[in-house]
């Protein structure tokens, strides 16, 4: 061998051995966990609420694990005999036959004791598998980039991959058993009959409101629609602040935190900075004129309320995105880092049209709100949070004589209707009101005006058009224009009436 031979040799020897790296797994763990539950079936119990069949790296493994759970949950004895009539009697384990590498694994099984510190071995062992796959992927992608994909849909893609991953161990779909999801229905029920209000949504602090919602309910997109004016910014600035207010901590079993009420919110504000949105809440929250605070009016009594309710306010879990003509793929991003960094209960966006769909060549705008409702929609289901997404009005309620908003008025309509859960109007006939006043006050019908102002002032109506969980109606509410705050009204009998 000459000299370069032998150099080259030891490298050859490094390549290959890198080149062949085995992927990370722990055969013996995963022969341990099997052999303590084929002994004793409570050991499956320890691991099956996080460790799955398709965990497990050896695919004879997989199918014993899964078939011993199947028989399991069954109320049957899961052991060698009645787990080895369901697998093929000719398949070989080395020397065994699948009876003998049964038996042999019951034969040498550890205490149960220890089966949930093999299923975590092993489920990290998954996790990591995993992550080498998205690392694989992010690779190749990047080496061997589509034209139609810019880096950054590869992050944002990269960044779903590894939300899914951390949120769920997995990130692949699949059907869940009913059992599953009658589970879910019960743990639901019971978290309403435990949580304020018994809601068995988030509470949005309007009271009316959610007697007749049930609160915002988690992965729905809820549509708030209203003409400029009429107050949809201050009625989603209320919610959020209400339920950030009330948010009530409760730590899980693994150290997380998990909202017992209220919840951690996201504000996406496309159209005010965050300056102005905080400005609002405060007014609402001190009862001093936003307009006042603005523009310095304020007593020396006014000021120290403003400092003592932003004292309060610096501890409530809202955040707020100011980024504006942001796309639904950088929001749900953007999302995503949020409920991995702080949690995440509730989503507000304000408002659709300012948001940017992909700009597909010769997209209209039709199509790219239908992409941006259909996103949010997955959003809600992926981050399982309910979103309340702001939306204009077309001009057409204002040629009408009954200003009342339709679903028919939402603008690009078709798509906003089709995804939301819940679509909210917000309507105050005050506003309408107050533009007819006649000059002159000796006006015969200034009178008949007057009366019509007082029967209406002070108050708005969320007109519920669509509710796929409830029913339809309209929610009366008070209105206080100073302080951009809706509030439930003093009088319980005017509040709600259905459809």
């Amino acid at each position: 061998m000459n000299d370069a031979a032998r150099k080259l040799a030891p490298l050859a020897k490094d390549q290959a051995e890198q080149h062949y790296r085995e992927a990370p797994n722990n055969l013996e763990a995963e022969q341990a966990l099997l052999g303590a539950i084929l002994v004793n079936n409570d050991a499956y119990y320890r691991v099956s609420d996080f460790l799955k069949p398709v965990h497990l790296y050896e695919p004879l493994h997989r199918r014993i694990f899964e078939i011993a759970g199947e028989i399991i949950r069954m109320g049957k004895t899961a052991n060698p005999v009645t787990v080895k009539t369901f697998l093929k009697a000719d398949d070989k384990v080395g020397d065994l036959t699948v009876a003998q590498y049964l038996a042999r694994l019951a034969a040498e099984a550890v205490s149960i004791i220890n089966a949930e510190d093999y299923g975590r071995a092993i489920y990290d062992l998954a996790l990591r598998r995993s992550l080498i796959t998205i690392g694989e992927d992010m690779v190749n992608i990047a080496y061997d980039a589509p034209l139609d994909m810019p880096p950054q849909n590869q992050i944002e893609d990269a960044e779903r991959r590894l939300f899914e991953l951390a949120e769920t161990g997995r990130y692949d779909g699949g059907f869940q058993s009913f059992n599953d999801a009658v589970a879910l229905a019960i743990d639901m029920a019971g978290q309403a009959f435990e949580r304020d209000g018994h809601l068995s949504g988030i509470s949005t602090g309007i009271h009316s409101l959610d007697s007749k919602m049930g609160g915002l309910q988690r992965s729905d997109l809820i549509i708030l629609a209203g003409r400029p004016g009429m107050g949809k910014t201050s009625l989603a600035t209320n919610i959020a602040y209400n339920i950030a207010a009330s948010y009530d901590p409760e730590v899980q079993p693994d150290g997380s935190f998990k909202a017992k009420n209220g919840g951690v919110v996201g504000f996406y504000s496309l159209e005010m900075s965050s300056e102005q949105l905080a400005t609002r809440i405060i007014s609402e929250q001190t009862e001093v004129s936003s307009s006042k605070i603005r523009r310095g009016e304020i007593s020396e009594a006014d000021f120290e309320k403003l400092v003592a309710c932003s004292q309060m306010m610096q501890k409530v879990p809202l955040y707020i995105d100011q980024t504006g003509g942001i796309s639904i793929a950088q929001l749900a991003a953007r999302a995503r880092r949020l409920k991995r960094q702080r949690g995440l209960d509730v989503l507000v966006v304000d408002y659709i049209q300012l948001m940017t769909g992909s700009k597909k060549s010769g997209e209209n705008r039709v199509q790219e709100i239908t992409e941006i409702t259909t996103g949010l929609k997955a959003l809600g289901k992926e981050l399982n949070v309910p979103i309340i997404a702001l939306s204009q009005l077309s001009r057409a309620v204002e040629s009408r004589e009954d200003k009342r908003p339709q679903l028919s008025d939402l603008r690009e309509s078709g798509s906003i209707e089709q995804d939301a859960d819940v679509v909210l109007f917000v309507f105050r006939e005050e506003y309408y009101v107050k533009n007819v006043e006649p000059r002159d006050e000796f006006d015969p019908k200034y009178d008949e005006w007057k009366m019509q102002m007082e029967k209406v002032k002070g108050t708005a109506d969320v007109i519920i058009a669509k509710q796929r969980h409830g029913p339809t109606g309209t929610v009366k509410l008070a209105f206080q224009s100073e302080f951009t705050r809706f509030s439930d009204l003093a009088d319980p009998s005017f509040t709600q009436y259905e459809h």
